[in-house]
């Protein structure tokens, strides 16, 4: 197991043999050689298991898989200290770490990595576009991938190794559309996402929930998830008075969209976005905009549940800062893993997907790690936030919205 110290350390670039630059990092494990190890039928228990991370840990949204893997970190260190069994039988659990630049190709690229490292399982991705592009080679080596992404297509592939830990889009695109028109008034509502599967996803399911309602979206665009010059869009939304933005952009665009809305005085509108949103970075804008800065999400925060504060407290003396997005639920889910195939006594991956499907594995802080046949959580819920001076703060939750 890496020390606390190794463990921190940044993360060393190398470059893959077709000349994609990415960054990788190995918790407990010398250089990573060799063919994948096969674990169907398999019940002999090794002394050690290694699992696969996946997540951005470069470019803009950096933070946030970092904080996806932190919460991995914590799990695997608890377990390790405890010294986990399986059948009675010590296993050290070792972490094979790839970033997968929050692009399908590199996520690819990443995934075939961790298949060749000989992972159990994956706890990636965290953008729907890359867990979809990555999950039907996972699928096809059999190791199981538990993924925070929201996409409704990432379960509808059909794979019998994909889990996802959060709700997914369908029940956020109600909320998002169904909170707009009961809450944020009757002027014109505009959409923007982002052109990413997750992005245009969502924004589609939204749009579809205003039309089952007999509602008009005053303004639909879609643009890419890189943009932060918003000039043309803050000008568009002034022109036609928008008063609410729907938005499926990530933080660092709706901090640098606020900016562009000051400059052309357009500051009096409401801005309700999805989980991409709900972070500290996104406060910045809320303090610029007269309107409100909301957002929904699958992703409830760590206080909310009686597991919370035990949390904090260790996630905060291990990395020294509040957790930015998800850690908590990774957590979990690596947890839940680990409970798992305690209940299974062995690492068949048939068995252990079998009770992942039908069990109600143990979940330190959200309490409910459980999942449907279809890989989907059981008891999914999405709330809407509120941006607020000491962070964001809960309005409502639903499972039915």
């Amino acid at each position: 197991m890496a020390t606390p110290t190794q463990l921190a350390r940044p993360l060393i670039p190398m470059t893959h043999k077709a000349g994609i630059r990415r960054r990788r990092v190995a918790f407990g494990l010398g250089a990573v050689v060799g063919a994948p190890l096969l674990f169907s039928g398999c019940n002999r228990i090794p002394p050690a298991l290694k699992i696969g991370v996946g997540q951005p840990l470069s470019g803009p949204i950096a933070a946030l898989g970092r904080d996806m893997l932190n919460g991995i970190v914590l799990a695997v260190e608890e377990l390790n200290a405890e010294n986990f069994a399986i059948d009675g039988q010590p296993v050290k659990l070792e972490l094979v770490v790839e970033d997968d630049r929050s692009d399908p190709a590199v996520g690819k690229l990443a995934a075939q990595t961790l298949i060749d490292a000989g992972v159990f399982a994956v706890m990636g991705h965290l953008n729907s576009g890359v867990s979809m592009a990555a999950a039907p080679l996972y699928g096809a080596h059999d190791i199981l991938q538990l993924s925070i992404s929201t996409h409704p297509g990432l379960t509808e592939l059909g794979l019998p190794g994909v889990f996802r830990i959060v709700a997914n889009d369908h029940t956020q695109s109600r909320a998002m559309a169904g909170y707009a028109i009961d809450y944020l008034g009757q002027g014109p509502i505009g959409l923007v996402d982002d052109g990413s599967a997750y992005g245009k996803g969502l924004a589609g399911a939204v749009a579809a929930e205003f039309d089952k309602v007999g509602k008009t979206l005053a303004l639909r665009d879609s643009l890419d998830d890189k943009t932060t010059d918003f000039a043309a869009l803050a000008s568009t939304l002034k022109q036609r008075q928008i008063g609410v933005l729907l938005s499926v952009l990530n933080d660092f665009q709706v901090v640098a969209l606020v900016e562009a809305l000051k400059a052309a005085d357009h500051l009096d509108m409401h801005i309700l976005g999805g989980d991409l949103l709900k972070t500290p970075e996104a406060l910045k804008a809320a303090r610029t905009l007269r309107g409100r800065l909301l957002a929904t999400s699958p992703i409830l925060e760590p206080l909310e549940f009686n597991g919370g504060p035990a949390f904090l407290s260790t996630y905060r003396e291990r990395f020294k800062k509040d957790p930015a997005y998800g850690a908590h639920y990774n957590y979990d889910a690596l947890h839940a893993l680990a409970f798992t195939l305690r209940q299974v006594r062995g690492i068949d991956p048939e068995k252990v997907r079998q009770m992942l499907h039908t069990n109600d594995p143990a979940a330190p802080v959200t309490g409910s790690m459980r999942f449907d046949a279809r890989g989907e959580q059981r008891h999914g819920v999405v709330g809407i936030y509120s941006a607020a001076a000491n962070g964001w703060r809960s309005l409502m939750r639903s499972s039915q919205w």
